[in-house]
């Protein structure tokens, strides 16, 4: 008798359930909410943030943390650059490059590779022969296909798009007369795209630069893509670098270079920070040997942020990812140049000693405010 009711208390309950399930609906609730930013937009396209040394060596935990728990996307600030790969003569220290690829691996993010050839920090030995004669045509195109192809070749399949010439153009669209040009001429560049090419033909290929909303710049760089393309060198996309300010450059502008540079390939937003300072000239492009001495009227804010300073940042990054958005078929990648205020490079130029607060995340590696408001504008 007693099995007899305990048996039917069990059925009772189990068809009270059943009909509460069918009359609800209802399934346990997950918890949905997004909390990454890579997470976010991993729809849209990917979002990266370039690495320091101490980054890369495992140096500082909390800002490894935040870079594995934010981003998808990583590339070298400046280890991969020729005058830190080379810096005393034409042999290679690979110690650094390695564990930054090594950490990319190792977190599943996409690796871009920065950069291949640059005017700016190009050790000087590259340029001359051994009794400090400048080198010949032939001989500079050597070193260089050197370069590119022992860098290239060694992370072939892991380095999956590269910035193979950087910061070429001249702000009023003319070819910068660096050291490559004057030797080799304006070949150097379809030449340097031939060598990653063929160091590895499955890499995707970039152009580089700064102040790409300027018209002249953009007109600049768009006929010398063109033209690379309609020689049949592979190229596939445009870096534009997004040092921008809370006043420049105009939004408008730069979509019009999203627009244009999109018709000729991939568009990566590839250095974006956001400074809240004051521009010794302006519009402030990235030519990293204008320096301008420090004036107080220049550091307005060695302390903190004030309130309203804060929300024009927020409100400025918002605007420029509703254009990302927009363009989202054109853009592969959002890189931020920094993963912290504190080892931001705008803290020291234009102007070396300056408190800046140009990334997402401030000085104790804790998301500010506009990093909700991104992840809330990805989701609408």
């Amino acid at each position: 008798m007693i099995k007899r009711i305990i048996a039917s208390a069990i059925l009772l309950v189990c068809v009270g359930f059943v009909i509460y399930s069918f009359r609800t609906n209802k399934e346990p609730e997950a918890n949905t909410e997004v909390v990454s930013l890579k997470e976010a937009f991993k729809d849209q396209f990917l979002i990266g943030t370039a690495l320091n040394t101490s980054q890369i060596t495992g140096k500082n935990l909390d800002e490894t943390n935040v870079v594995k728990s934010h981003f998808n996307s990583i590339v070298a600030e400046n280890c991969m650059k020729s005058g830190r790969l080379r810096s005393d003569d034409a042999k290679f220290n690979f110690e650094i490059t390695d564990q930054f690829v090594d950490f990319g691996e190792e977190n599943n993010m996409a690796i871009h590779g920065h950069t291949l050839v640059w005017h700016s920090q190009t050790p000087k030995w590259f340029f001359v022969d051994e009794n400090g004669e400048e080198v010949s045509r032939e001989e500079l195109i050597s070193r260089m296909k050197e370069h590119i192809f022992t860098l290239v070749e060694r992370y072939k399949g892991k380095i999956k798009s590269w910035d193979v010439v950087n910061e070429a153009i001249e702000d009023d669209g003319s070819l910068r007369e660096s050291k490559f040009y004057k030797i080799i001429g304006e070949d150097y560049i379809k030449l340097a795209f031939q060598f990653a090419h063929q160091a590895d033909p499955d890499a995707k290929l970039y152009y580089n630069d700064y102040s790409m909303a300027n018209p002249k710049k953009r007109a600049g760089v768009v006929r010398m893509v063109t033209d690379l393309k309609d020689n049949n060198v592979p190229i596939h996309g445009i870096g534009m670098q997004g040092h921008i300010g809370l006043n420049y450059p105009e939004i408008s502008e730069f979509e019009k270079s999203i627009e244009a540079f999109g018709q000729l390939g991939e568009v990566a937003i590839s250095e974006l920070d956001l400074s809240v300072l004051p521009s010794p000239w302006g519009d402030a492009g990235a030519n990293i040997s204008d320096n301008f001495e420090y004036e107080d009227e220049m550091n307005p804010f060695p302390e903190q942020l004030p309130k309203n300073v804060e929300q024009q940042f927020t409100d400025r990054y918002l605007s420029f990812f509703k254009l990302f958005l927009k363009h989202k078929d054109k853009i592969s990648r959002i890189t931020f140049w920094g993963v912290n205020d504190g080892n931001s490079w705008k803290n020291d130029w234009p102007v070396a000693g300056r408190t800046d607060y140009p990334l997402l995340f401030d000085r104790q590696n804790q998301p500010k405010p506009v990093v909700k408001n991104l992840i809330d504008l990805a989701a609408q």
